[in-house]
């Protein structure tokens, strides 16, 4: 349950704490004193999305604490799964909202995600707002209430692993399958694409040796006039050559090499330079035998370079994006060729999988009408008491295709008068009569599920007297084994809260506060009387109070 929150430069709050306590907790005050602001706050901290504006004028930030004991088996698993497991019974959620829109968490001190905090906070608090009861008024959210109800989870799930695997069938039926024109039309593309990229016989790298081959052929007589001269002028042909030079010059050098270790080191350079310059020749030699070429040969090479732009053009930039193209084409083609065969299997595996969809959508639509009985009965059980005691609920089921959540259309009817034909919600109820439908159905989740904290906000919109007193006993009974906090303008309901709050706004200066604070027994019945007869509070009001709380108490 929520044990205490901690505001702090929320809007007009400065900073309050507020410790709740287990049971019916009423909230109560002035229109504008801030019972909004500590919505959003329990929101907040509970990783919704937030604004900005939220932060207090003036301030750099606003920060929200919350602490829960008495934590549901399903949040410490949850904690323990994302590295949070605590020894103790206990969990501290911290956020920041800072001016510039950013925002921090803390779980137990450590940081977090808002993402988890939205995890944890579904099997920690339930919050119905003000404009909740517009669910009540689309059809198709009722079978996500139904299912919330009858606690199906495992059943939803298994369906939809099942539905899944005849989707995807589906969806390769539906990419194999075209009409003969259209296909034929496809493989003959296809097998002129393979047959032409087959065809040129590509391998990587071979542009490259194309054009490397091409330039050559270009310049040959360059080539051979270089390799010419140089040859030449190392090994001279009419004159002596520069290997001959060098080598008079290391003879030269050789003689004096004993008088000196300098003469030595020039020695063996001169050496070096030598034989450097014999391979060097041998080299070129070797080039001359070699080279060899045809005018035909360039011919060839730019034909095959031209190829290979033309097959670049329409296939890929490259040669092996050619080759890529090609072999996805090839693989279209026989998946197209096959199709025949791979549609036989696929007909054979859509049997299967759509019997076991079918079979798992029905037990999950006798799953869905089974909790409805039980739903009705408690539904209507609360509505009486409620003050609406003619009060028939029907479920009208249409079977429909198979989809992602079965193959079940269901909305619920109503009928508030004894006599008349059930209609849908939106033609027939009021709105103190939505915020009734919608607290009876509330109580019976709660019934079903081990969320320990029930929040209503203004459940008592247009509703008075005896249905609010009503209303008031409903949450009392719903608080018995739910922490349930109450925001309400209604006497009724306030009366039997177990632990009640005022929030209350204050001006000093040019800033305007909020707080809130607990109140004593003799607080509670000025309270109770502010609310029943506005500012002027009577004798008569205080003794109206009094009584209120006293049968409450009785």
């Amino acid at each position: 349950m929520l044990n205490e929150l901690t505001i702090e430069n929320v809007a007009v709050i400065e900073k309050v704490c507020v410790r709740f306590d287990q049971g019916l907790n009423a909230l109560t005050g002035e229109t504008g004193a801030g019972k909004s602001i500590l919505i959003d706050s329990i929101n907040a901290i509970l990783g919704n999305r937030t604004s900005r504006d939220l932060v207090r004028n003036g301030a750099e930030k606003a920060a929200i604490w919350a602490s829960f004991t008495d934590l549901p088996q399903s949040v410490q698993k949850k904690l323990a799964d994302a590295g949070y497991a605590e020894e103790e019974d206990e969990l501290l959620l911290y956020r920041e909202i800072h001016t510039d829109g950013k925002t921090s968490c803390r779980i137990n001190g450590r940081p977090a995600t808002a993402t988890l905090l939205r995890e944890l906070s579904a099997d920690l608090i339930n919050i119905h707002g003000q404009h909740d009861n517009q669910v009540l008024l689309c059809p198709e959210k009722h079978l996500a209430v139904l299912d919330a109800y009858a606690q199906n989870e495992n059943l939803r799930t298994d369906y939809y692993a099942s539905y899944v695997v005849l989707r995807d069938i589906v969806r390769q039926i539906k990419a194999l399958s075209m009409d003969d024109e259209e296909k034929q039309r496809r493989m003959e593309l296809l097998r002129y694409e393979v047959d032409e990229i087959d065809a040129a016989a590509l391998t990587d790298g071979e542009e490259e040796t194309l054009m490397e081959q091409r330039n050559r052929i270009r310049n040959a007589q360059k080539i051979l006039d270089a390799l010419g001269m140089a040859y030449g002028a190392l090994q001279g042909e009419e004159t002596r050559g520069g290997i001959d030079i060098l080598g008079d010059a290391v003879q030269s050098i050789e003689e004096i090499t004993p008088l000196s270790a300098e003469y030595k080191a020039l020695s063996e350079k001169l050496n070096e330079v030598y034989y450097a310059a014999q391979d060097a020749a041998e080299n070129i030699k070797s080039l001359l035998d070699e080279f060899d070429f045809d005018a035909a040969d360039l011919d060839a090479t730019e034909e095959r370079l031209d190829l290979i732009y033309k097959l670049k053009r329409k296939y890929g930039d490259s040669i092996s994006a050619i080759l890529a193209y090609g072999e996805k084409a090839r693989k279209e083609l026989d998946t197209i060729s096959f199709a025949e065969e791979k549609l036989e299997k696929l007909s054979t595996q859509r049997k299967i999988a759509f019997a076991e969809a079918k079979e798992k959508a029905e037990a999950l639509t006798q799953n869905r009408k089974d909790a409805f009985l039980r739903f009705n009965e408690q539904i209507t059980e609360s509505l009486r008491f409620l003050n609406m005691p003619g009060i028939v609920l029907e479920l009208a089921y249409q079977e429909s295709k198979i989809g992602p959540t079965g193959h079940d259309v269901v909305e619920f009817l109503i009928s508030t008068n004894p006599g008349e034909t059930p209609k849908p919600l939106a033609k027939i109820a009021s709105g103190g009569e939505l915020s009734r439908i919608m607290l009876a159905i509330k109580s019976a989740m709660a019934d079903n599920d081990h969320i320990g904290t029930i929040i209503y906000d203004e459940i008592d919109t247009g509703v008075s007297g005896l249905a609010a007193g009503r209303i008031g006993k409903k949450l009392k009974e719903t608080a018995g084994g739910h922490q349930v906090i109450c925001v309400t303008h209604t006497a009724q309901i306030a009366a039997q809260a177990d632990h009640h709050l005022l929030i209350q706004k204050s001006v000093s200066g040019d800033r305007t506060f909020t707080e809130i604070h607990s109140l004593s027994p003799d607080a509670r019945i000025s309270e109770l009387a502010r609310i029943i007869s506005g500012d002027q509070i009577t004798e008569l009001a205080l003794a109206n109070a009094k009584e209120m709380l006293e049968m409450a108490e009785a």
